[in-house]
């Protein structure tokens, strides 16, 4: 198995190669999911959040990347899928993970005056990233369908999270 460090920083320049390789690779789960937790830790380091706020952070990355994976899983073969898409619900769970990757840069956003821009570089990187996650992991020939299954399930995802966020009195936040 290749280390997790050479994967995330693979991930990181998106390369294409790397997230064909994690998509073929069932024994990767464990490092998509620690890829999802680093992010999220500095996320929550670079917020200043404290360690509640870095472990709750934590929990709820990890619950928000096995939603938006399904989501994109059902997305993308259901209702989005080209004559050659085969996956299954690992494969976006392994590609998605790693296109966290990026984020890690975020545990600087408690650099004044910095913070803010190192957050939107952050999240706009991992966006890019996750596109090619799942146009790899679905075998899309075309990126715009990438975008629309992205697209299409962020505004199911953010849905389902401002219902749970009433349900629960805003303590749910989709994104850490």
């Amino acid at each position: 198995m290749a280390s997790l460090t050479d994967r995330m920083i693979r991930a990181a320049k998106l390369d294409v190669n790397l997230y064909e390789e994690v998509e073929a690779d069932p024994q990767a789960m464990g490092q998509a999911m620690t890829v999802v937790v680093l992010s999220s830790v500095a996320a929550g380091i670079g917020s200043g959040r404290g360690l509640g706020g870095i472990i709750g952070g934590a929990v709820v990355a990890l619950i928000g990347w096995f939603i938006w994976a399904y989501i994109t899983y059902f997305v993308g073969t259901r209702l989005l899928p080209e004559p050659q898409t085969h996956a299954d619900h690992g494969q976006l769970l392994r590609t998605i993970g790693f296109s966290s990757a990026p984020g890690v840069i975020r545990v600087f956003g408690f650099i004044p005056l910095l913070g803010a821009l190192i957050h939107l570089i952050a999240g706009v990187w991992m966006l890019i990233a996750m596109v090619i996650a799942v146009r790899q992991a679905l075998d899309y020939t075309s990126t715009g369908r990438a975008v629309g299954v992205c697209l299409i399930g962020w505004l199911i995802y953010m849905i389902a999270f401002a219902l749970l966020g009433a349900l629960f009195g805003g303590l749910v936040r989709p994104f850490q």
